[in-house]
């Protein structure tokens, strides 16, 4: 892989029912492709209630970290009512083992 790629998806209002429904679903897709993610997991609100997701991937390009998106089975259930990607450089902190400049 040649580069990182955040993706934030924002979650559809009353989604979070489905989001339970489709957990294991979910997880068993990160699982299976475990040396695709640096990081994922939800994003919350002041009050703890899942409002999306943070997906840091490994990928090639944009339309690769896409293809990863639209495989996932939250994408699929259209549990998010949007989602950004954009290109990230890990420039500091423990995953690049301090900084890199």
């Amino acid at each position: 892989m040649s580069g990182f790629y955040a993706i934030i998806a924002h979650d559809r209002p009353g989604a979070t029912a489905t989001r339970m429904d489709r957990l294991e679903e979910h997880l068993t897709h990160i699982e299976a492709r475990l040396d695709r993610f640096a990081v994922a997991g939800p994003l919350r609100d002041a009050q703890g209630n899942v409002t999306g997701s943070l997906l840091v991937v490994k990928a090639e390009s944009e339309a690769d970290a896409r293809a990863l998106l639209v495989q996932d089975p939250y994408y699929t259930a259209q549990i998010w009512s949007g989602f950004e990607i954009r290109e990230f450089n890990a420039a500091a902190g423990d995953w690049v083992g301090g900084r890199n400049w």
